[in-house]
């Protein structure tokens, strides 16, 4: 199947990232680092523009998670778990990212989507819950936005070994996501010694 979704995103560029992004937060089980690394690779060598792959990777990523938050809302967990399993989805990883919603709430949509597993089927407890869309929008696109954009850079930075994120790509996101925590610690720690 790797092949096949290489020669794809190769042939159909642009378009291909946009589908397999979208497949991929629509619940099916696609990695993103395949898409993205591979569409970074070929940034690498000049057959993409970063800015196009973004746009690619953002906008079809943001139409598969309203796809799979709409399924969520209109259908609900019986719908799911009844016919997920047509469409590869896992009961055990809606259960992972229903836990992760219902114990971080509206934080869950924001920062799952920079975490392997989880990032994928957010939408549906999202949806389940009924959250409210502008939210539900914002959110994806706030935590969509920097993980595609380090996809796609390390996948430019690596070049020809662009490969290696299919092996490390768990390591990256936790990495990523601890990162993005420290920072956001440090700043609100300023703020908070700023107004005393």
């Amino acid at each position: 199947m790797t092949d096949i979704f290489l020669n794809f995103i190769d042939e159909w560029g642009y378009f291909a990232v946009a589908l397999l992004m979208g497949l991929e937060n629509a619940c099916v089980p696609i990695p993103s680092e395949l898409i993205l690394g591979f569409a970074g690779y070929l940034i690498y060598a000049e057959r993409m523009t970063f800015a196009g792959a973004m746009w690619a990777g953002m906008i079809g990523g943001l139409l598969g998670s309203v796809f799979a938050y709409e399924v969520g809302r209109r259908g609900g967990r019986p719908f799911v778990d009844r016919y997920g399993k047509y469409f590869f989805v896992k009961s055990s990883h809606v259960d992972l990212a229903q836990k992760w919603f219902d114990k971080y709430g509206l934080k869950a949509v924001f920062f799952s989507r920079m975490l392997p597993v989880v990032r994928t089927f957010i939408s549906l407890p999202a949806g389940f819950a009924r959250m409210d869309r502008v939210k539900f929008l914002v959110l994806t696109i706030l935590g969509s936005l920097p993980w595609t954009a380090l996809i796609l850079w390390l996948g430019r930075l690596l070049g020809e070994g662009w490969a290696i994120m299919m092996k490390v790509g768990h390591e990256i996101s936790i990495a990523f996501v601890l990162v993005c925590l420290l920072i956001g610690g440090f700043l609100a720690w300023r703020k908070y010694k700023k107004t005393r």
